[in-house]
């Protein structure tokens, strides 16, 4: 008689067999969580999808009556002057038509960037005209650098914060003065500022919701993008946007240093 050996014992044959059945139990588990974070995501994409559009629409109703308000109460100054009349009509037809489009574009998913090119420096511009033509500052653009091709989604992102960051001093900040500056280095840097009377304290920490502040401070934090509010009676206002290049210019290749910032920053 020859005793079996170890592996041949009926033992060890079931604590195999369990050990396969253990073995299979595991990768489906695993495949399981897999499956469940996929659809996680793709959840979480779609709620943040939904999120940003009806962010955007009501970003597009809110600065379409604010800026259709001040154009019809800059009219209403001046009653007898007809082809100013006429000039704030037009002017007025055109954003309800431009609201119109951009809000139907946006219920679709299919909304193309505000800014419409690549040339964030005269998006800003427009911007400024607007301000201008309707308000008492005295405004300014300055560009310094070369512009690179940028991410349409993030580009748009940014002409967001900037042209509600002019919106508010053109309307709030009491101040004569409006500086714009676009600086397109290793990031892209946009800097607006005003010489009024500032905002409150409270409001620019966000300890206060200010819908405009909270979407700014919202749509920088989507993008990745430092967004500092400066205030005081003394100096006004300054809005400073730092966006990663990284994150908004394309055929960008990232350097070492700058991935390791993004490893830590993460």
């Amino acid at each position: 008689m020859i005793a079996p050996a170890w592996y041949q014992a009926t033992a060890c044959s079931w604590l195999s067999f369990l050990a396969v059945l253990a073995g299979l139990w595991i990768l489906y588990r695993l495949r399981v969580r897999q499956v469940a974070r996929a659809l996680g995501a793709r959840f979480d994409e779609r709620l943040a999808e939904r999120t940003r559009i009806a962010r955007d629409l009501y970003d597009i109703l809110l600065q379409t009556v604010q800026g259709t308000k001040m154009v019809a109460d800059n009219a209403l100054t001046q009653p007898s002057d007809t082809d100013g009349m006429r000039h704030a009509m037009e002017q007025i037809s055109k954003w309800l038509g431009q609201a119109g489009t951009e809000g139907h574009s946006a219920v679709s998913a299919l909304r193309t960037s505000s800014t419409e090119s690549s040339d964030l420096a005269e998006a800003f511009r427009r911007a400024i005209e607007d301000c201008r033509r309707h308000g008492s500052l005295q405004a300014a653009l300055s560009v310094k650098g070369d512009a690179s091709e940028m991410h349409p989604v993030v580009r748009d992102e940014v002409y967001r914060i900037g042209y509600e960051a002019i919106r508010n001093a053109c309307a709030h900040s009491d101040g004569d003065q409006l500086q714009v500056e676009l600086t397109y280095a290793r990031d892209l840097v946009v800097r607006i500022s005003d010489n009024g009377s500032g905002i409150d304290p409270a409001r620019a920490s966000g300890r206060e919701g200010h819908v405009g502040l909270a979407g700014m401070r919202e749509r920088a934090a989507r993008i990745g993008a430092k967004l500092t509010i400066a205030s005081s009676e003394a100096s006004g206002t300054e809005v400073r946007l730092v966006v990663p290049g990284q994150v908004i210019f394309r055929f960008r290749t990232a350097s070492l240093l700058d991935r390791l910032r993004a490893l830590f920053a993460s």
